[in-house]
């Protein structure tokens, strides 16, 4: 897989410290980029780091605080990094809840929105200034193929007329698709070497799936590795996205394999659903009016 050296780039990856996040994290810092663990639980996330350390004992990784459930926690971490970091090549929206009982985040919004869309929504809107100051960068925003299908629900966002958990769940990766593809062109209007990237890890054995973890039988563990690709794999699609020359932005990456299901990376076409641009805009405007971020291009 030809690809952009990772050396001495500069790289945040939200929800690093397990899943298809760790395994990007520990492919960046074993090619030599410096890696921030934007994490919620900070102690997952420096067990995580001792986890690529052992295996790679000079690899640059630090982990900082991020709950894309609150926009506060989010100016923060932005705030900390832009004064510690002088540039960033790679923002990797990882981070994500998948089907939860129905809750709401710090500031209101149905978690699966809030936290999947409007936080990292909110998370690339502070960090664009050093994004658009560092020649090339990319930001990855991975989505699923949870986002056929789905609707964006303005009327019901909050989920307080009615919550259906897979339901929100396509709508939360349909709004990541939107804004990646969004921001695309809004970074090209403005001539900016940034690019944005959508991406998806087919269907992926991670924690998301909580299959009975440890205690599931040996056999059911085996007929689900049949059908989904192990973390290492889902992971290939977002370092494909983020490293391949051959990308120029805007575009969904997923597996090639039948379905889009498992594979090697490739460009994938993301459900027609995607490309209504009333709906975009209008998804875009109300992500800036829900956490009060506006995109300084």
């Amino acid at each position: 897989m030809e690809q952009h050296s990772l050396y001495g780039k500069t790289s945040i990856i939200t929800g690093a410290n397990s899943g298809i996040g760790l395994e990007t994290a520990t492919t960046f810092a074993e090619q030599g980029a410096r890696v921030v663990m934007a994490v919620r639980n900070i102690e997952k996330g420096y067990a995580a780091r001792d986890l690529i350390k052992k295996d790679h004992p000079h690899a640059e990784v630090e982990v900082m605080e991020l709950d894309l459930a609150d926009l506060d926690s989010i100016r923060f971490f932005a705030e900390r990094f832009q004064d510690k970091f002088p540039s960033l090549d790679l923002l990797i929206n990882n981070a994500g809840v998948m089907t939860p009982p129905y809750a709401k985040t710090k500031d209101g919004f149905e978690l699966q929105f809030g936290s999947n869309h409007l936080g990292h929504f909110a998370l690339t809107g502070h960090l664009l200034p050093l994004l658009s100051a560092t020649p090339d960068s990319r930001v990855v925003t991975v989505s699923s193929l949870a986002h056929k299908g789905a609707d964006i629900f303005f009327d019901n966002l909050d989920g307080t007329s009615g919550y259906k958990a897979m339901k929100f769940y396509g709508q939360s990766k349909l709004a990541n698709l939107m804004f990646a593809q969004e921001l695309d062109e809004r970074l090209k209007q403005h001539g900016q070497s940034t690019m944005s990237i959508a991406c998806h890890p087919g269907i992926s054995a991670t924690n998301l799936f909580k299959f009975g973890g440890k205690d599931a039988p040996n056999f059911m563990k085996g007929i689900l590795y049949k059908f989904l690709q192990p973390a290492d794999m889902g992971a290939l699609p977002t370092i494909f996205a983020a490293t391949s020359p051959s990308l120029k932005g805007g575009e969904y990456i997923g597996p090639d394999g039948k379905g889009q299901r498992k594979g090697y990376p490739a460009i994938d076409t993301p459900h027609p659903a995607t490309s209504n641009k009333a709906v975009s805009l209008k998804l875009w405007n109300v992500s800036e009016q829900l956490t009060g971020v506006t995109f300084n291009f």
